[in-house]
């Protein structure tokens, strides 16, 4: 099942759906009754983007129009904007293959970019080679009514580096999906995501990992906030195969609940089927701490000021993981700018 095949062929039953394990918490085929019309091809100039300035090049994907690939040859370094956005009401589909070179950097500032009713997926392929480095930091900000899928398939050769941001305010519904086949070898992975949600706002964050040569790492946090009528989901596997010797992995998720109409569903697993490995996981869903609320509010602190402030302290962690300085930077005022209206 898919929602790019059902745009393509405007087959509702390709749709996924929550008799699909994976899809449970995200079903897309109840919500969707009919798919809209091929999105126009986009004439005109775009606004500047959340990370502008900040990159070498800007490649634009406008309504599923744009280019097929991105290449970097062996030891290059770059910093590419890449904006997803949707203009206008419409369906469309993009497929985007990201190829890096031996020893090759790529910063990737990507955006997701909405503000109409608009059903989409991205497809990316993305392949390391040998010793190669992709930070990869997405900031989506889909349109209340958009059904938006991303789906990144990422290989990793020995000693290449995945360094992964996800931060999203989610959508009518919204998945944000990443696949990494993990070579070993010295190569790691870092997979962090932060989403925040409210009113009926929809966001799932889904991973999966297979490691499937020895010596290999991955680092995962992902924090989340859902208010009002919000849902935030957490999907996260991990699968060491059996040769996998030496893997470590290492996965939590944290979340906070605003409210009692807000949901948070998570499910973190470790499938280990290797000898000599550092696996663990850990999950945790609350609310704010009253106590250290109470001590900011005996200081002075309006109450809504301390929520935002303890809000924004608890998503912190997964900020300051990001490498990229100027990146780091607009999703922390990001961030600080959607707690408010959050707490």
């Amino acid at each position: 099942m898919s929602l790019a095949r059902a745009i393509i062929s405007g087959d509702l039953a390709e749709l996924p759906s929550r008799r699909e394990e994976d899809w449970r918490w995200s079903d897309i085929r109840a919500l969707v009754r009919v798919l809209p019309e091929t999105s126009p091809a986009f004439e005109g100039e775009l606004p500047p983007g959340p990370f502008d300035g900040l990159a070498d090049e800007t490649v634009e994907i406008v309504n599923g129009g744009g280019p097929a690939e991105i290449a970097l040859a062996a030891g290059v370094k770059r910093v590419v904007a890449l904006r997803y956005v949707a203009r206008g009401a419409g369906s469309h589909p993009s497929k985007l293959a990201i190829r890096l070179g031996a020893r090759a950097e790529l910063v990737l500032l990507e955006s997701r970019e909405g503000e109409a009713d608009y059903v989409t997926q991205a497809d990316l392929a993305i392949t390391l080679g040998e010793g190669a480095r992709l930070e990869r930091i997405v900031l989506a900000t889909e349109g209340d009514g958009a059904v938006a899928v991303s789906r990144a398939e990422v290989g990793l050769s020995p000693s290449a580096s995945l360094a992964q941001t996800v931060v999203t305010t989610g959508a009518r519904r919204q998945r944000l999906e990443t696949r990494v086949a993990h070579a070993g070898g010295g190569a790691c992975a870092r997979l962090d995501g932060l989403y925040l949600v409210g009113a009926k706002r929809h966001s799932d964050i889904t991973t999966v990992v297979v490691h499937e040569g020895p010596d290999g790492t991955t680092d995962q946090l992902t924090k989340g906030v859902a208010a009002d009528q919000g849902r935030g989901v957490f999907q996260g596997r991990i699968e060491v195969r059996p040769g996998a010797d030496g893997a470590d992995a290492r996965m939590g998720h944290h979340a906070l609940v605003l409210s009692e109409r807000a949901e948070v569903d998570a499910k973190p697993e470790l499938e280990i089927f290797a000898d000599d490995v550092a696996c663990s996981h850990g999950n945790t869903i609350g609310a704010l701490d009253e106590e250290a609320l109470f001590y900011a509010r005996q200081r002075g602190i309006p109450e809504a000021e301390a929520r935002a402030m303890l809000t924004e302290a608890f998503l912190g962690a997964v900020i300051e993981r990001i490498e990229h300085e100027g990146a780091r930077k607009v999703v922390r005022a990001f961030v600080a700018s959607r707690t408010g209206d959050l707490a």
